[in-house]
């Protein structure tokens, strides 16, 4: 596609139908979005309007777009010219590129809607798009999760006329495009990780409106533990139907076993019989903690079997008979132990749940054959609707989360977050418990800065060895060292116990690190020169200032940035359309300026930057996270195109800006931001 770039925009006969002006959007927008041959042809829609007469204005296009495809077919004349002059109100202004072409995929969508040909086009392209791929889906699981999301969102005003969905169909993929589906499918899965003013809800979209939708979608499911490496926007568009599949898959996981952990449900202490057990158990992933509660009830049943994974050893259903058997006897009519076909145990299976009120996720062939995720999905709904523990919690001392217990949370959760978005080969379910062995640590050291690693000496998991793990950490430490990590009476020992303050220090700083590089790594700071906290803060109070507002930050820690209007400013002045103020509160109130928090960080998600903060963050001034959020807005504004920036700020430009603030401000060790000798701010 570069390649397509560079003939398009370089073409000798478009620069003379084209200003630089209309041809750097054209190279930023439209090929993006469309391809190479659909901007050609938009190209040539365009030129040659405005060739029959040398000038083109808003009041000719209503009569010049007659012979355009669906516009011209479907919509008459005079509903062109009212739905133009809707849109542009001065009918004598001159018409550029981008402007014709906001107003044709306006005006397209308007007629599609209208005669419905989007949709047959649609699944035609669907049709033709899949069948060329290797990658297959399981109508079993495509089946249940239509179910959940007609369950789960079949009162939301927006998604009504959509729903219930025809399973049978290819329904699903054709709604998903606008991103507003999955955007209330992560609310559903996690409530308030997605503030609903930021959706784009029009009935009719552009594409610019989806592919927001779309990148608030990716951006927010990273935030709640989703692995999206390989998925983006286009996949959206053109209807990958494996890969809108494996993430609604995840998000229905998410939500399915978002109980099983102690602070949701403190009853799971009944699975263990002292306070060590305990803390083994608030280490498991949700998975294991579910098969642990499986076990304990199958247990009670006299069923002598462990099972170990939700596939080969509950393909015969008589783990599930017993389990429903211990948790609702009164609906065990008939008996499915009674059954010796495995189907037919398995119908009987499904049965007893429907009768207990359980959701169907899954079929009594699904059972038979293994499926792991629906299998997953059914035990999980059961553990839901009935998990069968005592009402009266074990009093646990350490259950009783202190503030600091509450921020080690909160923070573990922000890294945990950040590392599996970067694709590793593990997924990390508890940062204390899962960078033990140090190799998933080694592994992000060596996304964070590529070679900088020295695999012939790592020891690659399963390490059974004690200190193979140390001298993984060993090396994590070193490395850390050698990129002027604060790591004073930091050991690889300390990671291989645990210890929670100094690994939250080494990720907070290796966090830090990457987004520094990532600024540092952009096209006009090919000098090399480093970027400082100073840098950011001073960058970040000039664009506001630059906007004509009065706001600014002292700090990272500064208290008035709770009610959230300082980057409610920053995020406008660098894109004029992201915020509507019309939604935005005073921040005067605690509620009000949660509202705030919210909103800033769906609007900065839906730009596309990648950020695992929560609204917390904001109110409470984490400057940490605070932090991260101001340098992720400023990597986003430097990696647009410079014609795309409000201010018009060139390459050139930002570098010596940039440069004269770090000639004029204390380097990072010295800055008010600095950290302590642990790695804090």
């Amino acid at each position: 596609m570069s390649g397509y770039v560079g003939i398009l925009v370089s073409d000798p006969w478009l620069q003379n139908q084209f200003t630089q002006v209309e041809l750097r959007s054209l190279k930023s927008h439209i090929l993006s979005l469309f391809g190479f041959s659909m901007a050609i042809d938009w190209c040539l829609k365009f030129t040659t309007m405005r060739r029959e007469s040398g000038r083109l204005t808003v009041g000719d296009l209503a009569s010049r777009m007659s012979n355009l495809k669906v516009v011209g077919e479907n919509l008459t004349e005079e509903e062109r010219a009212s739905f133009i002059q809707n849109f542009h109100h001065k009918l004598d202004d001159d018409v550029d590129f981008e402007f014709f072409l906001r107003v044709y995929l306006n005006l397209n969508a308007h007629a599609s809607a209208r005669t419905g040909s989007a949709a047959k086009n649609s699944s035609a392209f669907l049709k033709a798009a899949t069948t060329t791929l290797l990658h297959t889906i399981s109508e079993s699981e495509k089946a249940s999760y239509v179910a959940h999301i007609n369950n789960y969102l079949a009162g939301d005003d927006f998604l009504k006329k959509y729903l219930p969905i025809d399973a049978s169909t290819n329904d699903l993929f054709e709604i998903t495009k606008d991103g507003v589906l999955l955007c209330k499918l992560i609310n559903v899965a996690v409530p308030g990780t997605i503030d609903e003013r930021a959706i784009n809800t029009k009935r009719v979209l552009n594409p610019w409106e989806r592919n927001e939708n779309h990148t608030l979608c990716l951006n927010s499911a990273k935030a709640i533990g989703c692995t999206v490496v390989n998925i983006g926007t286009q996949d959206f568009i053109e209807g990958r139907r494996h890969l809108v599949l494996g993430l609604i898959s995840q998000i229905i996981k998410i939500q399915l076993l978002a109980d099983l952990n102690l602070k949701k449900t403190p009853q799971l202490v009944e699975l263990v019989d002292d306070s060590k057990d305990v803390e083994e158990l608030m280490s498991l992933p949700p998975e294991k903690i579910l098969l642990r509660w499986m076990n304990f009830q199958l247990k009670k049943s006299g069923y002598r079997k462990i099972v170990t994974n939700f596939s080969s050893d509950v393909k015969d259903a008589e783990a599930y008979a017993h389990l429903l058997n211990v948790l609702a006897p009164e609906h065990s009519k008939p008996s499915a132990l009674a059954a010796k076909d495995p189907l037919e145990r398995a119908k009987l299976v499904l049965a007893h749940a429907e009768r207990m009120g359980c959701k169907r996720y899954l079929t009594a062939k699904d059972i038979v054959e293994g499926s792991p995720n629906l299998n997953l999905a059914f035990v999980a709904h059961i553990f839901q609707h009935r998990n069968g523990l005592s009402t009266q919690t074990k009093q646990i001392s350490f259950l009783d989360t202190s503030p600091d217990d509450t921020q080690i949370s909160r923070e573990e959760r922000a890294f945990r977050f950040w590392m599996n978005s970067l694709g590793n080969s593990t997924y990390i379910n508890n940062v204390f418990e899962d960078l033990r062995n140090g190799w998933v640590l080694l592994e992000t050291l060596d996304k964070v800065s590529p070679g900088i690693v020295n695999w012939k000496i790592a020891n690659k998991p399963p390490i059974k060895m004690p200190f193979r793990k140390v001298e993984n950490c060993n090396q994590v430490v070193k490395i850390g060292k050698q990129l002027k990590f604060s790591l004073v009476n930091i050991a690889g020992n300390d990671i291989v116990q645990g210890n929670k303050k100094l690994i939250l220090a080494y990720l907070w700083q290796l966090m830090r690190y990457n987004i520094l590089q990532l600024l540092k790594n952009l096209r006009f700071h090919s000098h090399g020169k480093e970027i400082t906290d100073a840098d950011i803060l001073e960058w970040a109070n000039t664009k506001v200032s630059n906007s004509g507002s009065q706001s600014r930050m002292d700090s990272f820690r500064d208290k008035s940035l709770s009610d959230g209007i300082f980057f409610l400013e920053l995020l406008s002045a660098v894109q004029h359309r992201a915020v509507n103020w019309s939604l935005v509160t005073k921040g005067v109130t605690d509620e009000e300026k949660k509202m705030n928090a919210s909103y800033i960080i769906s609007i900065a998600r839906k730009l596309g930057c990648s950020i695992f903060l929560l609204p917390e963050d904001v109110t409470e001034v984490n400057q940490k996270m605070i932090l991260t959020l101001t340098a992720s807005i400023m990597f986003w504004f430097l990696k647009q195109p410079v014609e795309d920036r409000p201010s018009g700020i060139s390459d050139s430009e930002a570098s010596s800006h940039l440069e004269t603030i770090s000639n004029s401000t204390m380097d990072d060790s010295s800055s008010e931001s600095s950290m302590d000798e642990n790695g804090h701010l």
